[in-house]
């Protein structure tokens, strides 16, 4: 088997060279799903995992906008327009330095399988631009969200691709891009999820990811018979992943200690709770990306250059950014006794750190999983769209909460093994292959 997936991957690493992001996502699925289609050749005689693996459609595109100094910039624009079987493309767009082909490719390859897993009609796809918004004016972020629309708007629509926003298009550039393409389509349509509620976007959608993260995570803990009451938890991360997940451990009973960003982290003994939890949104509205003036102002620990998965929890959520949590990080926190790790994040812990985890067969939620609440909310936002009608707060909330659960069931149907334990990594590969397989055997090769 090892011979398969080693001479699948040299195919995937040939046609996309340097892409090592993309090669890491795809291999984590290959692992799993190749031993599945030896036990189901239907799938192989159709190639799909070769043809999952290939975008329906990339585009790139240069996005030139003009700063407060009156000086051209010119950026990189990109869709990656993954998979539409089961749905229109659906995935955010990032606005960040770091943005190139391999890790759009990562996300838009992520994004079929955790889409399908919401069982909500919804493809996968992934864009942004390696624009980078902190620091700029709300006019110059304009400028540059109405050049990046006035060539985006002609590959999307709510029947064909939605997006929605990431890492750096918060509120503010979503209601730009909008703006941009109401303007140039002259209509108004559900094109862009996360949108203002005044204007059609859904309650609960800022703290979706993170709220679905943590109801994910208290079913692998009822699993073993536990909850979040009494728990301490780390979180990495500030933004609104992180702010959710915060939120929703602490309503269920536990104590919240870490939030990091690129500078460090801090440590809160006493939790974070009320007032500090909607300090974290102070913080992300500065943009400047540190968690460091938290502990200026609360009177609690900052370790700079370092991250919380050194301290002592019983749960960890990772919700900052991919790869962030390492080996010996993972080492760390299974010899303090931590039982439980949900990705918040975007594939947060690297491939030797999940088989550290799965290794000490604790619980480990892989973020195509664990993180789907929000791109659930987002289908959810689409479908009050399309009735031109709003859920309340509560409503949606429940729907979430049902969807983490549906997730749940259906990872454990695929991925308990014969002693009991849940490989989540395997039950939601597999889980989300199947439906978007058989989509693409019913409708042939396309």
């Amino acid at each position: 088997m090892t011979d398969k997936i080693n001479k699948f991957m040299e195919g995937i690493i040939a046609r996309n060279a340097g892409e090592k992001e993309f090669h890491q996502a795809v291999l984590e699925v290959a692992e799993v799903i190749i031993p599945f289609i030896e036990e189901n050749p239907v799938y192989g005689e159709a190639k799909i995992l070769e043809r999952l693996s290939e975008p329906e459609r990339t585009i790139m595109f240069r996005v030139p906008w003009q700063d407060d100094k009156g000086e051209i910039q010119i950026n990189k624009g990109y869709r990656i327009e993954f998979n539409s079987a089961i749905g229109p493309y659906k995935g955010g767009l990032r606005f960040h330095p770091s943005v190139n082909l391999s890790i759009l490719k990562f996300l838009g390859f992520e994004q079929i399988l955790k889409n399908s897993l919401t069982t909500l009609p919804m493809g996968g796809g992934k864009g942004g631009s390696d624009f980078n918004p902190k620091g700029k004016s709300d006019n110059e972020v304009m400028r540059f969200c109405q050049s990046f629309m006035s060539e985006l708007f002609r590959h999307i629509g709510p029947n064909t691709d939605v997006p929605a926003g990431d890492i750096g298009v918060g509120g503010r550039e979503i209601g730009f891009l909008f703006g941009q393409y109401k303007r140039l389509r002259n209509e108004f349509t559900g094109v862009l999820t996360g949108k203002g509620r005044e204007w059609g976007g859904s309650l609960m959608r800022p703290e979706a990811t993170g709220f679905g993260n943590v109801y994910f995570a208290k079913e692998m803990l009822e699993t073993k018979g536990d909850s979040f009451e009494g728990k301490t938890v780390a979180v990495s991360g500030f933004g609104n992943v992180a702010w959710g997940a915060v939120t929703k451990a602490g309503e269920l009973g536990a104590k919240v200690v870490t939030i990091s960003g690129p500078d460090g982290y801090i440590y809160d003994p006493n939790g974070i709770t009320g007032d500090k939890i909607e300090y974290m949104l102070e913080l992300r509205a500065t943009n400047n990306d540190v968690v460091r003036p938290y502990a200026e102002k609360f009177g609690v620990e900052f370790f700079a250059g370092k991250k919380p998965w050194e301290q002592k929890v019983d749960i960890a959520l990772p919700c900052a950014t991919q790869n962030e949590l390492l080996v010996d990080d993972a080492k760390q926190l299974v010899n303090n006794g931590v039982i439980c790790v949900s990705e918040g994040a975007n594939m947060p812990c690297t491939p030797d750190a999940i088989n550290v985890f799965q290794e000490a067969k604790i619980l480990y939620a892989p973020g195509k999983a664990s993180n789907a609440g929000g791109v659930a909310v987002s289908g959810l936002e689409m479908s009050q769209n399309s009735l031109r009608y709003g859920w309340t707060s509560e409503e949606v909330d429940k729907k979430l909460h049902e969807i983490m659960k549906d997730i749940h069931e259906s990872c454990k149907k695929y991925g308990t093994d014969a002693n009991g334990y849940v490989d989540y990594v395997k039950g939601a590969n597999i889980a989300g292959f199947v439906k978007v397989a058989d989509a693409m055997l019913a409708q042939g090769l396309v």
